[in-house]
């Protein structure tokens, strides 16, 4: 692991890669980064993490250049396809390199299906698909940014929204041939460039970032509707609907009308494990000599579990969310609430 030379040049598996990548970013960045993990993922990395015992300076420069190499390639891609990424990584880092990092993209080098669909307005695209059959107009929304496949679901007639919400979260895995017939009816011109495995798309994290772009009178007839029919599944969705975090989407007077119904204990506990943009938003809009007292009692207290903190957090959303639906505070959510009449 001593040698000179690029990361993959070395005898490194890719989990000894990411567990050194975060070795070398330092605690608090990998924290961020295994938010976005899988459980399994987390204990694979944490295992590896614990076993590497020592590291070169040649070896942790390999895997920085490496995994700097991807993301740029990735950025080029995202920008402008792979012909712009080729071309831009072949001038600032050569062709032999550009062509080594493009290898080890292959998979993120398929274009994305629906291409064309997320490249046409939204206001348009409704009466491309309102017809198709639900899981049809699901395979695609779950292609789709949220923002773009809000507009759609809301504009949906209110019977089928719920359907085609619930469609999209239990949808798992899509076959390349289903993907590939959708897009042959819908004229679609990338259907050559689906990945040839199956692809992962959907599942309740899709559906929760459809919900909290659409408007609250869609998201609440989606949630009432699947509350009915599939109350294990609205359930888990609502979890996911508005974290602690998400108090900066409030505007100051919600956050002090909020502030009214929490226990000062709790506030304290929930704070413990917020970031500093809203310990500020929080801590803002109290009045100084209780701000003064919090801070003393979050000293006071010490380590705190995080089991507790979550749960301090969640009767704080409760509470966010028990005021939106009584119409007492608005959540920003980007659509039709911004809307004042």
């Amino acid at each position: 692991m001593a040698r000179g030379g690029s990361a993959s040049e070395m005898e490194i598996n890719g989990v000894q890669k990411a567990a050194i990548l975060l070795i070398v970013l330092g605690p608090e960045r990998s924290a961020g980064i295994f938010k976005h993990l899988k459980e399994e993922e987390i204990e694979t990395l944490t295992l590896e993490i614990a076993n590497t015992r020592s590291v070169t300076p040649q070896v942790k420069e390999a895997v920085i250049n490496e995994f700097y190499e991807v993301c740029l390639a990735q950025q080029y891609i995202a920008e402008g396809g792979i012909g712009y990424a080729r071309e831009l990584l072949e001038k600032s880092l050569g062709s032999e390199k550009a062509l080594d990092v493009i290898g080890r993209l292959t998979a993120s080098l398929q274009v994305k299906p629906f291409e064309f669909v997320r490249k046409t307005d939204a206001s348009q695209l409704i009466n491309f698909i309102q017809d198709e059959h639900p899981q049809t107009i699901a395979l695609i929304l779950s292609y789709l940014a949220p923002q773009q496949a809000a507009q759609i679901i809301s504009s949906l007639p209110p019977d089928r929204q719920a359907d085609v919400a619930r469609r999209i979260a239990v949808m798992d895995r899509t076959s390349p041939d289903v993907i590939k017939e959708v897009e042959r009816v819908l004229e679609s011109k990338l259907a050559s460039l689906v990945n040839q495995d199956y692809t992962i798309i959907g599942g309740v994290d899709s559906v929760v970032e459809i919900l909290n772009s659409v408007d609250r009178g869609t998201e609440k007839h989606i949630m009432e509707s699947l509350e009915i029919e599939e109350p294990e599944l609205a359930d888990e969705i609502r979890k996911k609907m508005f974290v602690f975090e998400d108090v900066l989407l409030l505007d100051d007077r919600a956050i002090q009308r909020v502030l009214r119904e929490v226990d000062n204990s709790d506030l304290g506990i929930a704070l413990k494990g917020a970031n500093e943009q809203v310990q500020n938003a929080i801590f803002g809009n109290l009045s100084k000599r209780l701000a003064v007292m919090i801070k003393e009692d979050m000293d006071f207290m010490g380590p705190v579990r995080m089991k507790d903190v979550e749960e301090a957090q969640q009767k704080i959303v409760n509470i966010i969310r028990r005021l939106e639906d009584a119409g007492e505070i608005v959540i920003s959510r980007g659509g039709g609430d911004e809307i004042i009449v």
